[in-house]
């Protein structure tokens, strides 16, 4: 890991020297008709504990991890993702339930799970409690396509993981696919599956899709719906406000992304009108160029792929993943990174040790990042971000590169006589000057 340094500026310089090569500096300075009447007042602190988070955990984890990217012997292609094989390899319906009834993740420990993500400086997890392919990781009333019922483990994943959150302080939240491959009812013209002569798609987003929900809400309080399969052509907006409301009804506290409706502009994730379904924004494997006004956060891989494949080895670095939550929170996104556990329950290794890394420089640098406020002048340059704390008396200026032995910071003024910090060091490391100061190695 690159050397890491966080200052704190205590009033005005126009220009300040700095030596290090990741630098975090700080300067200081100056019912349903109640929730659609919501005040952007009452809007801002319902996502307040969201957006002071910054960093979430995105896992997505199901019975596509059995054949970990591969059918009948030959691997998905390049670019293809884990948790799409049904799809992809073109796979029956008979066939994958085969899959289903071999998910047996005996070494699964929510515990460990859990603390992996705090030891990280997680906040929050998103876990897939049904993705595409409809297999649910709860005891499901409304289906026995569940890993209660339908798998050897029968063991509520989504309860286990759900206390120990609790347990360990952290938010636990859920992604619900809203396209369904193994629901008659549900069958898309874009996803023929089941060969229903006419599916009752109504049918299915009352009697299975609402109740199922209904349940999450109910049963294990999460923070947070992430939707996704919105794309169909059977899903429309005025449906995606209808679920939102309705859910907002049963928890008006609850926070829902934009995939719920059909607002989001492709992998770009941003709303493309006003007024659409959901609160944030979900820009997919890329971060937004600049700031912007609305709520957002960007999801990503460690690899290639989402849901485990065992031949994806093309993993990012500890440092890289660092530069991304940065830069995302300069522009005052959140970050919600995807570790894919295989079929025994296991993180993969590789995601351990990165998110450990990350932990390590968050434990020192995290004042920086959560509970930060994104400020105009967000960068200096690719290389130097800025944060603010939400009083407004502290900015941090992060560098994730340094050319040469100093660097210099021209954009930042602060009030006369500041004195400038290292995050994790009590003392200044430099102290009032009306010229630039280097500071050694």
């Amino acid at each position: 890991m690159p050397f890491k340094l966080t200052l704190l500026l205590q009033t005005t310089v126009k220009r300040i020297v700095f030596v290090g090569l990741l630098l975090t500096v700080c300067f200081c300075g100056t019912a349903q008709t109640k929730i659609a009447k919501e005040t952007q007042e009452q809007r801002e602190a319902r996502l307040k504990w969201w957006n002071d988070a910054t960093f979430g955990l995105f896992i997505h984890w199901g019975a596509y991890a059995v054949p970990a990217g591969e059918y009948k012997g030959v691997p998905l292609k390049k670019g293809e993702v884990g948790e799409w094989i049904m799809h992809q390899a073109k796979v029956p319906t008979s066939e994958y339930e085969a899959w289903v009834r071999q998910f047996n993740p005996v070494k699964f420990n929510a515990k460990e799970w859990v603390r992996v993500a705090k030891d990280a400086g997680v906040k929050y997890i998103v876990i897939t409690s049904k993705h595409h392919d409809g297999f649910c990781l709860w005891d499901s009333k409304v289906t026995n396509y569940d890993i209660m019922d339908f798998t050897p483990f029968k063991r509520d994943i989504l309860r286990e993981l759900t206390n120990e959150c609790k347990a360990q302080g952290i938010r636990m939240c859920f992604y619900y696919s809203i396209m369904d491959w193994h629901q008659p009812d549900a069958e898309s013209k874009e996803y023929p599956y089941q060969n229903t002569p006419s599916p009752q798609w109504a049918n299915y987003r009352e009697t299975y899709l609402k109740p199922q929900l209904t349940e999450l809400i109910k049963n294990y309080d999460p923070g947070v719906l992430w939707f996704d399969g919105e794309w169909i052509p059977e899903w429309t907006e005025p449906q995606g406000k209808d679920l939102y409301y309705f859910l907002r009804g049963l928890k008006p506290n609850l926070i829902i992304n934009n995939r719920v409706g059909k607002g989001r502009k492709g992998m770009n994730g941003m709303n493309t009108y006003e007024d659409a379904a959901g609160d944030f924004g979900t820009p997919e494997q890329e971060i937004l160029e600049g700031t912007t006004n609305s709520a957002w956060e960007s999801c990503m891989t460690m690899n290639d792929t989402w849901g485990f494949r065992k031949d994806d080895h093309n993993w990012k670095s500890a440092g890289t993943l660092i530069h991304n939550l940065v830069d995302i929170a300069a522009k005052g996104g959140n970050y919600l990174l995807n570790i894919g556990p295989t079929a025994q329950g296991l993180i993969p290794q590789p995601s351990v040790e990165r998110l450990a890394e990350m932990g390590k420089w968050l434990r020192i640098n995290g004042e920086a990042i959560y509970a930060t406020n994104s400020i105009k002048n967000y960068k200096e340059s690719s290389n130097i971000k800025f944060t603010e704390s939400k009083n407004g008396q502290f900015v941090y200026a992060i560098a994730t590169k340094l050319e040469g032995k100093t660097l210099t910071i021209n954009s930042i003024k602060s009030k006369p006589n500041a004195k400038v910090f290292m995050l994790g060091i009590k003392q200044p490391v430099v102290e009032p000057s009306a010229t630039p100061t280097a500071l050694p190695r």
